[in-house]
């Protein structure tokens, strides 16, 4: 048996890599400028954007935690999540430029096509990420390794959010001469090539090398049938939070708190079950549902994303209209994303010396203050705007990279103390929770610009909303940042805990193969 232990080479951490640089194309890239897009060039209303972005990103739940038991079960001679890049590229390149592009129609129409493509992405998003990130987790089995990988793949990320973020605006204005509809759609073009080549170069360059064994005793059929029978434990509490987060009035409010209830009830009976006749499915969630690790991450992973989500999508806001200068939201991503490359890539360095809870801690509690200083910087001083906001970016940059690497350590914990591994469901509610995280950023920032009257259409309303602008940079985000910080101190897998329970399996592992 090949060791799983053995370091990764330099060519395999970059190809790697190359995927997210790929998948930020439209994560990190495209999806800052959506929203700007919609109200601005597409002709959306605030309210209308803001439902969008909700009822899309929610919907990525039942797909994604499908998606992650489909690769938990798939087997080819290429592995479980290698194919799975492959096959999603195509798709994902084709709606990253059907996103943004507008169409000829009526407003209702419009409406109806910017939901099916903005579906279309997500849903290939899904296809092609949830492996990805799984693909971290068999890669090697070594939990310093997987530090490391997860830092080369982030600053891939940010690099393929830089070309599109930075550069955007002057590839609209150039193809576009003035359309900034006919723009968007041909720069969409440029970054849809480049997305495949950068995919396949992660195909190629890349081997999974941790094989737990494939559990055949119920067909994927039968599990997914068993899924939705359980769609509830998923659907009920996100529409509860989408109908309190978007109505924030006293009917929804008692709804959400009759869900919750509800479902906390029923998770107890769930965990409780003693019965040996309980699905595949129910076992899987009941794993997850007793894993302290992971449940803490997934709060994470929502308020990391709500805190760096709310940011990225107030810049193209606040540039255009508190600096006066739309093209220099692309200089200010730059910026930002450079600084992000060299804080993903210390991560690795400062979690062996901080450990990783503790350097979560730190990078939220600085992040989360110096992003709360915007709020007193004089409109128009550009030089405090950039000193801020590169180093607040600077720790903001760590967060995704501790936060993937911690859950191959919770999946490294579920196998260790239940005998199963699931990987590809544990990645899939990291991912699950970011793109959540980032569908209710998006559509806070949308809501709080609606709640002080803005319409891009309409230049009148700009005066009035520009102290919302102000908050979205600032206060709004930190706010998350901190209770994050407080979150993260009840995490409780030490770097010690982390290396014992990694060579256990790997004897583990060792013992099975042998026997």
């Amino acid at each position: 048996m090949e060791p799983v232990m053995s370091k990764l080479l330099i060519k395999e951490k970059l190809g790697y890599a190359m995927g997210d640089a790929a998948a930020n194309l439209v994560w990190r890239g495209a999806l800052a400028y959506l929203a700007v897009f919609y109200t601005d060039t597409f002709g959306l209303t605030a309210a209308a954007a803001a439902m969008l972005f909700l009822v899309v990103r929610l919907s990525d739940g039942v797909t994604d935690i499908i998606m992650g038991m489909v690769a938990d079960r798939t087997s080819t001679r290429w592995g479980k999540f290698r194919p799975w890049i492959l096959w999603s590229t195509p798709f994902l390149a084709l709606f990253m430029v059907l996103c943004f592009t507008t169409p000829d129609l009526n407003p209702q129409n419009k409406l109806i096509y910017a939901y099916v493509t903005y579906i279309g992405l997500t849903l290939a998003y899904t296809l092609n990420n949830v492996p990805y990130s799984a693909l971290m987790g068999v890669m090697t089995a070594s939990d310093t390794e997987r530090t490391s990988l997860s830092g080369f793949r982030f600053a891939g990320a940010f690099g393929g959010g830089l070309l599109v973020m930075g550069f955007l605006p002057d590839l609209v204005a150039y193809f576009g001469a003035g359309d900034d509809a006919k723009g968007y759609q041909y720069s969409m073009y440029l970054f849809a090539g480049l997305l495949i080549v950068l995919m396949l170069i992660t195909f190629t360059t890349t081997k999974e090398r941790v094989t737990p064994a494939l559990d055949t005793s119920n067909n994927l059929g039968s599990e997914i049938k068993d899924l939705l029978k359980n769609l509830p434990f998923i659907i009920m509490p996100l529409l509860a939070m989408t109908l309190f987060f978007y109505y924030r009035d006293l009917p929804s409010g008692i709804f959400f708190v009759l869900v919750m209830t509800g479902m906390w009830a029923l998770i107890k009976r769930l965990i409780n079950n003693t019965s040996d006749d309980i699905s595949r499915t129910q076992r899987d969630m009941i794993d997850l549902l007793t894993n302290k690790p992971w449940l803490i991450l997934l709060g994470i992973g929502f308020l990391t994303m709500m805190f760096n989500g709310i940011k990225y999508g107030a810049i193209a806001y606040y540039f255009k209209y508190q600096i006066g200068d739309e093209l220099m939201a692309g200089k200010y991503f730059i910026a930002l994303l450079l600084v992000s490359i060299l804080g993903a890539l210390s991560t690795g360095y400062l979690s062996k010396k901080l450990g990783k809870r503790n350097l979560f801690i730190t990078a939220l509690l600085l992040s989360g203050s110096l992003t709360a200083g915007f709020y007193w910087v004089p409109k128009g001083n550009i030089t405090a705007i950039f000193t801020l906001g590169c180093a607040a970016e600077f720790f903001a940059a760590m967060m995704p990279t501790l936060f993937f690497t911690m859950l191959g350590d919770s999946a490294d914990y579920s196998e260790w103390k239940n005998g199963r591994r699931a990987t590809g469901l544990i990645y899939s509610a990291g991912t699950f929770v970011q793109k959540t995280g980032g569908g209710f950023a998006g559509a806070l920032v949308l809501v709080v610009l609606a709640s002080y009257g803005y319409s891009g259409m309409d230049k009148t309303t700009i005066e009035a909303s520009l102290p919302a602008m102000q908050l979205l940079m600032s206060w709004i985000p930190a706010i998350f940042a901190f209770i994050g910080a407080a979150l993260m101190v009840f995490y409780p897998l030490s770097c010690k805990q982390n290396q014992v329970i990694g060579d256990a399996l790997n004897d583990r592992r060792l013992n099975q193969s042998l026997g």
